[in-house]
Protein backbone atom coordinates (compact mmCIF):
# COMPACT_ATOMS: atom_id res chain seq x y z
CA UNK A 1 0.00 0.00 0.00
CA UNK A 2 1.36 3.43 -0.95
CA UNK A 3 1.84 5.97 1.83
CA UNK A 4 1.03 9.67 1.79
CA UNK A 5 2.24 12.14 4.43
CA UNK A 6 -0.28 14.90 5.12
CA UNK A 7 0.80 18.10 6.83
CA UNK A 8 -1.96 19.52 9.01
CA UNK A 9 -5.02 17.94 10.59
CA UNK A 10 -7.42 20.85 11.14
CA UNK A 11 -11.16 20.49 10.57
CA UNK A 12 -10.80 21.83 7.01
CA UNK A 13 -7.91 19.44 6.28
CA UNK A 14 -9.70 16.25 7.34
CA UNK A 15 -11.24 16.01 3.86
CA UNK A 16 -7.77 15.43 2.37
CA UNK A 17 -7.10 12.60 4.84
CA UNK A 18 -10.45 10.98 4.11
CA UNK A 19 -9.96 11.35 0.37
CA UNK A 20 -6.51 9.74 0.52
CA UNK A 21 -7.92 6.80 2.48
CA UNK A 22 -10.76 6.39 -0.01
CA UNK A 23 -8.19 6.24 -2.80
CA UNK A 24 -6.47 3.36 -1.02
CA UNK A 25 -3.44 5.16 0.47
CA UNK A 26 -2.02 4.64 3.95
CA UNK A 27 -2.26 8.04 5.64
CA UNK A 28 0.42 9.50 7.90
CA UNK A 29 -0.40 12.83 9.57
CA UNK A 30 1.83 15.45 11.20
CA UNK A 31 0.47 18.35 13.27
CA UNK A 32 1.81 20.24 16.28
CA UNK A 33 -1.61 20.69 17.92
CA UNK A 34 -2.59 17.97 20.38
CA UNK A 35 -6.31 18.49 19.76
CA UNK A 36 -6.31 18.37 15.95
CA UNK A 37 -9.28 16.32 14.65
CA UNK A 38 -7.26 14.81 11.79
CA UNK A 39 -5.41 12.43 14.12
CA UNK A 40 -8.63 10.45 14.57
CA UNK A 41 -8.94 9.92 10.82
CA UNK A 42 -5.33 9.18 9.81
CA UNK A 43 -3.75 5.72 10.01
CA UNK A 44 -0.74 7.08 11.88
CA UNK A 45 -0.12 10.38 13.64
CA UNK A 46 3.00 12.26 14.71
CA UNK A 47 2.91 15.28 17.01
CA UNK A 48 5.38 17.31 14.94
CA UNK A 49 5.25 20.90 13.67
CA UNK A 50 4.56 21.07 9.94
CA UNK A 51 7.02 23.97 9.61
CA UNK A 52 9.94 21.95 11.08
CA UNK A 53 11.46 20.75 7.81
CA UNK A 54 14.08 18.44 9.29
CA UNK A 55 11.67 16.81 11.75
CA UNK A 56 9.12 16.20 8.97
CA UNK A 57 11.87 14.81 6.73
CA UNK A 58 12.81 12.34 9.47
CA UNK A 59 9.19 11.15 9.75
CA UNK A 60 8.92 10.86 5.97
CA UNK A 61 12.09 8.78 5.74
CA UNK A 62 11.10 6.50 8.62
CA UNK A 63 7.66 5.93 7.09
CA UNK A 64 9.10 5.50 3.55
CA UNK A 65 6.37 7.68 2.09
CA UNK A 66 5.44 7.81 -1.61
CA UNK A 67 4.04 11.35 -1.60
CA UNK A 68 3.54 14.39 0.62
CA UNK A 69 0.79 17.03 0.69
CA UNK A 70 0.25 20.30 2.58
CA UNK A 71 -3.46 20.63 1.87
CA UNK A 72 -4.78 24.21 2.22
CA UNK A 73 -1.73 25.29 4.23
CA UNK A 74 0.69 28.07 3.27
CA UNK A 75 3.04 27.53 6.26
CA UNK A 76 3.47 23.82 5.49
CA UNK A 77 3.79 24.11 1.71
CA UNK A 78 7.57 24.83 1.70
CA UNK A 79 8.10 21.88 4.06
CA UNK A 80 6.27 19.55 1.67
CA UNK A 81 8.36 20.73 -1.28
CA UNK A 82 11.60 20.49 0.75
CA UNK A 83 10.91 16.91 1.86
CA UNK A 84 9.77 15.85 -1.62
CA UNK A 85 12.97 17.20 -3.20
CA UNK A 86 15.13 15.47 -0.59
CA UNK A 87 13.36 12.15 -1.22
CA UNK A 88 13.03 12.56 -5.02
CA UNK A 89 9.22 12.56 -4.82
CA UNK A 90 6.88 14.53 -7.04
CA UNK A 91 6.95 18.24 -6.22
CA UNK A 92 7.01 21.74 -7.59
CA UNK A 93 10.38 23.49 -7.14
CA UNK A 94 11.13 24.22 -3.49
CA UNK A 95 12.50 27.68 -4.30
CA UNK A 96 9.30 28.59 -6.16
CA UNK A 97 7.05 27.31 -3.38
CA UNK A 98 9.08 29.28 -0.83
CA UNK A 99 8.81 32.41 -3.00
CA UNK A 100 5.03 32.14 -3.14
CA UNK A 101 4.77 31.66 0.63
CA UNK A 102 6.86 34.71 1.51
CA UNK A 103 5.30 38.04 0.61
CA UNK A 104 8.46 40.11 0.24
CA UNK A 105 10.14 37.39 -1.87
CA UNK A 106 6.94 37.21 -3.95
CA UNK A 107 6.96 40.98 -4.55
CA UNK A 108 10.60 40.72 -5.64
CA UNK A 109 9.73 37.91 -8.05
CA UNK A 110 6.91 39.96 -9.58
CA UNK A 111 9.14 42.99 -10.07
CA UNK A 112 12.01 41.01 -11.58
CA UNK A 113 9.74 39.16 -14.00
CA UNK A 114 7.73 42.02 -15.45
CA UNK A 115 4.51 41.66 -13.46
CA UNK A 116 2.74 44.63 -11.91
CA UNK A 117 3.59 45.00 -8.23
CA UNK A 118 3.07 47.86 -5.79
CA UNK A 119 5.92 49.78 -4.15
CA UNK A 120 6.79 47.46 -1.27
CA UNK A 121 9.53 46.44 1.12
CA UNK A 122 10.05 43.98 3.96
CA UNK A 123 11.17 44.86 7.49
CA UNK A 124 12.46 43.02 10.54
CA UNK A 125 11.73 45.68 13.20
CA UNK A 126 9.07 48.28 13.95
CA UNK A 127 11.72 51.01 14.06
CA UNK A 128 13.09 50.06 10.64
CA UNK A 129 9.63 50.26 9.07
CA UNK A 130 8.75 53.57 10.78
CA UNK A 131 11.92 55.23 9.47
CA UNK A 132 11.08 54.14 5.91
CA UNK A 133 7.35 54.93 5.85
CA UNK A 134 7.67 58.25 3.98
CA UNK A 135 8.81 56.45 0.83
CA UNK A 136 5.22 55.25 0.27
CA UNK A 137 2.13 56.96 -1.07
CA UNK A 138 -0.89 56.48 1.17
CA UNK A 139 -2.89 54.38 1.64
CA UNK A 140 -0.60 51.49 2.51
CA UNK A 141 -1.27 47.94 3.63
CA UNK A 142 0.85 46.42 6.38
CA UNK A 143 0.93 42.64 6.85
CA UNK A 144 3.16 39.72 7.85
CA UNK A 145 5.27 38.23 5.06
CA UNK A 146 4.23 34.69 5.98
CA UNK A 147 0.55 34.61 6.95
CA UNK A 148 -2.71 33.93 5.12
CA UNK A 149 -6.39 34.66 5.67
CA UNK A 150 -5.62 38.39 6.17
CA UNK A 151 -4.14 37.62 9.60
CA UNK A 152 -2.28 40.64 10.94
CA UNK A 153 -3.15 42.89 7.98
CA UNK A 154 -4.11 46.57 8.27
CA UNK A 155 -4.83 49.30 5.70
CA UNK A 156 -3.69 52.78 6.79
CA UNK A 157 -5.02 55.92 5.10
CA UNK A 158 -2.88 58.09 7.36
CA UNK A 159 0.02 57.65 9.74
CA UNK A 160 -2.14 57.58 12.87
CA UNK A 161 -1.98 54.06 14.22
CA UNK A 162 1.21 53.19 12.32
CA UNK A 163 3.05 51.68 15.27
CA UNK A 164 0.02 49.65 16.33
CA UNK A 165 -0.41 48.31 12.77
CA UNK A 166 3.26 47.34 12.58
CA UNK A 167 3.17 45.56 15.93
CA UNK A 168 -0.08 43.82 14.93
CA UNK A 169 1.55 42.49 11.76
CA UNK A 170 4.65 41.29 13.63
CA UNK A 171 2.45 39.43 16.13
CA UNK A 172 1.23 37.14 13.32
CA UNK A 173 4.60 36.55 11.63
CA UNK A 174 6.40 33.28 12.37
CA UNK A 175 9.62 34.70 10.88
CA UNK A 176 9.16 38.07 12.64
CA UNK A 177 9.17 39.94 9.35
CA UNK A 178 6.49 42.18 7.84
CA UNK A 179 5.87 43.95 4.55
CA UNK A 180 4.60 47.46 3.82
CA UNK A 181 3.15 48.11 0.37
CA UNK A 182 1.13 50.74 -1.42
CA UNK A 183 -2.57 49.95 -1.65
CA UNK A 184 -3.84 49.52 -5.23
CA UNK A 185 -7.39 50.65 -6.00
CA UNK A 186 -9.41 48.20 -8.09
CA UNK A 187 -11.87 49.15 -10.83
CA UNK A 188 -14.25 46.24 -10.18
CA UNK A 189 -16.61 45.72 -7.20
CA UNK A 190 -14.97 42.57 -5.80
CA UNK A 191 -11.41 41.40 -5.40
CA UNK A 192 -10.67 38.46 -7.75
CA UNK A 193 -9.92 35.25 -5.85
CA UNK A 194 -10.36 31.51 -5.80
CA UNK A 195 -8.27 28.55 -6.93
CA UNK A 196 -6.73 27.47 -10.18
CA UNK A 197 -5.40 23.97 -10.88
CA UNK A 198 -2.30 23.17 -12.90
CA UNK A 199 -1.79 19.93 -14.82
CA UNK A 200 1.48 19.30 -16.72
CA UNK A 201 2.37 22.97 -16.44
CA UNK A 202 -0.92 24.29 -17.86
CA UNK A 203 -3.84 25.74 -15.93
CA UNK A 204 -6.80 23.43 -16.58
CA UNK A 205 -9.28 24.76 -14.00
CA UNK A 206 -10.01 28.46 -13.70
CA UNK A 207 -11.85 28.69 -10.40
CA UNK A 208 -11.92 32.50 -10.38
CA UNK A 209 -14.44 33.93 -7.94
CA UNK A 210 -15.75 37.21 -6.54
CA UNK A 211 -14.32 37.75 -3.03
CA UNK A 212 -16.80 39.35 -0.64
CA UNK A 213 -15.86 41.43 2.41
CA UNK A 214 -17.72 42.78 5.45
CA UNK A 215 -16.59 46.31 6.30
CA UNK A 216 -18.49 46.08 9.59
CA UNK A 217 -15.77 43.77 10.93
CA UNK A 218 -12.69 44.00 8.68
CA UNK A 219 -12.62 45.09 5.05
CA UNK A 220 -9.59 42.88 4.39
CA UNK A 221 -10.97 39.56 5.63
CA UNK A 222 -12.89 37.40 3.14
CA UNK A 223 -16.45 36.57 4.20
CA UNK A 224 -17.47 34.60 1.14
CA UNK A 225 -17.15 33.85 -2.55
CA UNK A 226 -19.53 33.90 -5.50
CA UNK A 227 -19.57 32.68 -9.10
CA UNK A 228 -19.52 33.70 -11.92
CA UNK A 229 -16.81 36.34 -11.81
CA UNK A 230 -18.15 39.86 -12.37
CA UNK A 231 -15.55 41.00 -14.91
CA UNK A 232 -15.53 41.78 -18.61
CA UNK A 233 -14.26 38.96 -20.84
CA UNK A 234 -11.17 41.00 -21.78
CA UNK A 235 -10.25 41.46 -18.12
CA UNK A 236 -10.76 37.77 -17.37
CA UNK A 237 -8.39 36.90 -20.20
CA UNK A 238 -5.79 39.33 -18.82
CA UNK A 239 -6.03 37.59 -15.45
CA UNK A 240 -5.67 34.16 -17.05
CA UNK A 241 -2.65 35.25 -19.10
CA UNK A 242 -0.99 36.67 -15.98
CA UNK A 243 -1.50 33.53 -13.91
CA UNK A 244 -0.36 31.15 -16.66
CA UNK A 245 2.75 33.26 -17.22
CA UNK A 246 3.45 33.21 -13.50
CA UNK A 247 3.15 29.41 -13.37
CA UNK A 248 5.49 29.16 -16.36
CA UNK A 249 8.17 31.38 -14.81
CA UNK A 250 7.98 29.58 -11.46
CA UNK A 251 8.06 26.14 -13.04
CA UNK A 252 4.80 25.06 -11.41
CA UNK A 253 3.89 21.71 -12.95
CA UNK A 254 0.93 20.47 -10.94
CA UNK A 255 -1.55 21.15 -8.19
CA UNK A 256 -3.81 23.87 -6.86
CA UNK A 257 -2.89 27.53 -6.47
CA UNK A 258 -4.91 29.91 -4.34
CA UNK A 259 -5.00 33.35 -5.99
CA UNK A 260 -5.95 36.96 -5.28
CA UNK A 261 -5.68 39.70 -7.92
CA UNK A 262 -7.13 43.06 -8.86
CA UNK A 263 -7.40 45.11 -12.06
CA UNK A 264 -6.86 48.84 -11.80
CA UNK A 265 -8.55 51.63 -13.75
CA UNK A 266 -5.82 51.41 -16.40
CA UNK A 267 -6.74 47.74 -17.03
CA UNK A 268 -3.52 46.46 -15.47
CA UNK A 269 -3.56 43.15 -13.56
CA UNK A 270 -1.98 43.25 -10.10
CA UNK A 271 -1.31 39.90 -8.39
CA UNK A 272 -1.87 40.37 -4.65
CA UNK A 273 -1.27 36.88 -3.27
CA UNK A 274 -0.69 33.51 -4.91
CA UNK A 275 -0.33 30.47 -2.65
CA UNK A 276 0.90 27.04 -3.79
CA UNK A 277 -2.02 25.19 -2.22
CA UNK A 278 -5.79 24.75 -2.19
CA UNK A 279 -7.71 27.66 -0.74
CA UNK A 280 -9.25 27.62 2.70
CA UNK A 281 -12.87 28.35 3.58
CA UNK A 282 -13.92 25.26 1.59
CA UNK A 283 -13.12 26.82 -1.79
CA UNK A 284 -12.44 23.32 -3.25
CA UNK A 285 -15.94 22.23 -2.16
CA UNK A 286 -17.50 25.27 -3.84
CA UNK A 287 -15.53 24.73 -7.05
CA UNK A 288 -16.50 21.07 -7.00
CA UNK A 289 -20.17 22.10 -7.11
CA UNK A 290 -19.53 24.61 -9.88
CA UNK A 291 -17.38 22.43 -12.15
CA UNK A 292 -18.56 18.89 -11.22
CA UNK A 293 -15.06 17.78 -10.23
CA UNK A 294 -13.46 16.42 -7.05
CA UNK A 295 -10.63 18.88 -6.57
CA UNK A 296 -9.43 17.26 -3.35
CA UNK A 297 -9.05 13.96 -5.19
CA UNK A 298 -7.18 15.73 -7.99
CA UNK A 299 -4.87 17.29 -5.40
CA UNK A 300 -4.14 14.03 -3.57
CA UNK A 301 -3.55 12.01 -6.74
CA UNK A 302 -1.26 14.73 -8.15
CA UNK A 303 0.85 14.73 -4.98
CA UNK A 304 1.18 10.95 -5.31
CA UNK A 305 2.29 11.18 -8.93
CA UNK A 306 -0.92 9.55 -10.18
CA UNK A 307 -2.55 10.65 -13.46
CA UNK A 308 -5.66 12.81 -13.19
CA UNK A 309 -8.48 13.76 -15.54
CA UNK A 310 -7.53 17.23 -16.80
CA UNK A 311 -10.71 17.93 -18.78
CA UNK A 312 -12.88 20.31 -16.78
CA UNK A 313 -16.59 20.99 -17.34
CA UNK A 314 -17.92 24.49 -17.92
CA UNK A 315 -18.87 26.25 -14.69
CA UNK A 316 -22.48 26.35 -13.51
CA UNK A 317 -23.84 29.61 -12.06
CA UNK A 318 -24.97 30.92 -9.47
CA UNK A 319 -23.15 29.49 -6.47
CA UNK A 320 -21.85 31.30 -3.40
CA UNK A 321 -20.50 30.80 0.11
CA UNK A 322 -20.68 32.90 3.25
CA UNK A 323 -18.31 32.60 6.21
CA UNK A 324 -20.38 32.79 9.37
CA UNK A 325 -18.82 35.32 11.73
CA UNK A 326 -19.45 37.57 14.71
CA UNK A 327 -18.82 41.29 15.21
CA UNK A 328 -18.12 40.78 18.92
CA UNK A 329 -16.69 38.30 21.42
CA UNK A 330 -18.94 36.01 23.42
CA UNK A 331 -20.26 32.48 23.83
CA UNK A 332 -22.00 30.75 20.94
CA UNK A 333 -25.73 30.13 21.27
CA UNK A 334 -27.23 29.60 17.79
CA UNK A 335 -27.50 30.95 14.24
CA UNK A 336 -30.78 32.21 12.83
CA UNK A 337 -31.39 32.37 9.06
CA UNK A 338 -34.23 34.38 7.56
CA UNK A 339 -37.00 32.51 5.75
CA UNK A 340 -36.13 34.42 2.59
CA UNK A 341 -32.56 33.15 2.40
CA UNK A 342 -33.13 29.69 3.84
CA UNK A 343 -34.55 28.40 0.55
CA UNK A 344 -31.24 29.12 -1.22
CA UNK A 345 -29.05 27.29 1.29
CA UNK A 346 -27.79 23.94 0.01
CA UNK A 347 -25.26 23.12 2.74
CA UNK A 348 -24.42 24.32 6.24
CA UNK A 349 -21.17 23.72 8.09
CA UNK A 350 -21.20 25.12 11.64
CA UNK A 351 -18.01 24.66 13.66
CA UNK A 352 -19.30 25.83 17.03
CA UNK A 353 -21.38 24.15 19.72
CA UNK A 354 -23.53 26.05 22.25
CA UNK A 355 -21.26 27.54 24.89
CA UNK A 356 -18.13 27.60 22.71
CA UNK A 357 -16.06 30.76 22.75
CA UNK A 358 -16.59 33.17 19.83
CA UNK A 359 -14.15 35.91 18.86
CA UNK A 360 -14.53 39.12 16.90
CA UNK A 361 -13.93 38.29 13.22
CA UNK A 362 -10.63 39.97 12.36
CA UNK A 363 -9.13 37.05 10.45
CA UNK A 364 -10.39 34.00 8.56
CA UNK A 365 -9.45 31.57 11.34
CA UNK A 366 -12.24 33.02 13.52
CA UNK A 367 -15.11 31.96 11.23
CA UNK A 368 -17.94 30.10 12.96
CA UNK A 369 -18.74 28.02 9.89
CA UNK A 370 -19.58 28.21 6.20
CA UNK A 371 -22.90 28.23 4.34
CA UNK A 372 -23.28 27.29 0.65
CA UNK A 373 -25.93 28.87 -1.59
CA UNK A 374 -27.40 28.16 -5.02
CA UNK A 375 -29.32 31.08 -6.53
CA UNK A 376 -31.47 31.25 -9.66
CA UNK A 377 -29.87 34.31 -11.25
CA UNK A 378 -27.23 37.02 -10.81
CA UNK A 379 -29.63 39.71 -9.66
CA UNK A 380 -31.05 37.47 -6.95
CA UNK A 381 -27.58 36.43 -5.78
CA UNK A 382 -26.30 40.00 -5.58
CA UNK A 383 -29.38 41.19 -3.72
CA UNK A 384 -28.95 38.67 -0.93
CA UNK A 385 -25.17 38.70 -0.67
CA UNK A 386 -25.01 42.49 -0.49
CA UNK A 387 -27.45 42.43 2.43
CA UNK A 388 -26.36 39.16 3.99
CA UNK A 389 -26.17 40.53 7.54
CA UNK A 390 -29.91 41.23 7.40
CA UNK A 391 -30.58 37.54 6.78
CA UNK A 392 -28.15 35.79 9.15
CA UNK A 393 -28.12 36.53 12.87
CA UNK A 394 -25.43 35.15 15.17
CA UNK A 395 -26.83 34.78 18.70
CA UNK A 396 -24.35 34.81 21.56
CA UNK A 397 -24.96 34.05 25.21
Amino acid sequence: MKKILLLGGSAQQVVAIETAKRLGYYTVLCDFLTDNPGQYHADNFYLVSTTDKEAILKVAQEEKIDGILAYASDPAAPTAAYVAEKMSLKTNPYTSVETLCNKDQFRRFLSENGFNTPQANGYSTVEEAKKDINRYRLPVIIKPVDSSGSKGATVLNGLDGLEEALEFAFSFSRSKRIIVEEFIEKKHPYLIGGDIFVCDGKVVLWGLLNCHRDSNVNSLVPVGKSYPLELEDEDIQRVKDTLQSMADKLGIQFGAMNVELIIDKSNRVWPIDVGPRNGGNMIPDLLGMIFDVDIVEMTVKSAMGEPIECKINDGKPFYATHNLHSDKDGRFDCIEFSEDIEKYIIRKNVYKQPGDAVEFFDNAAKALGIVFFKFDNQEEMNKYLQNINNHINIHLK
